[in-house]
């Protein structure tokens, strides 16, 4: 069986890790990733009449709560009924 590990981007903003530089006192550059803040919720889907589970970041997690779930959803292009 293959290694399957969750991608760390948000399927409906696009967010993904940034690189960023550990600056210390010496002014030595390390890199380091920041990544994005990716919550496990279950939404509940009114066209479908189920709770569907997602994996989204805090920011998706907002626009779903002020224009719904069915308008990011269509707006980001993910098909809700196979998940």
């Amino acid at each position: 069986m293959a290694n399957v590990t969750a991608s760390r981007i948000c399927p409906f903003t696009g967010k993904k890790s940034n690189r960023k530089n550990l600056v210390s006192h010496s002014n030595h550059k390390t890199k380091k990733l920041q990544f994005v803040n990716l919550q496990y919720k279950r939404i509940w889907w009114e066209a479908g009449k189920r709770y569907v589970k997602l994996r989204l970041s805090t920011k998706a997690l907002k626009t779903i709560e002020k224009n719904g779930l069915d308008a990011v959803a269509k707006k980001a292009g993910i098909d809700l009924s196979k998940k």
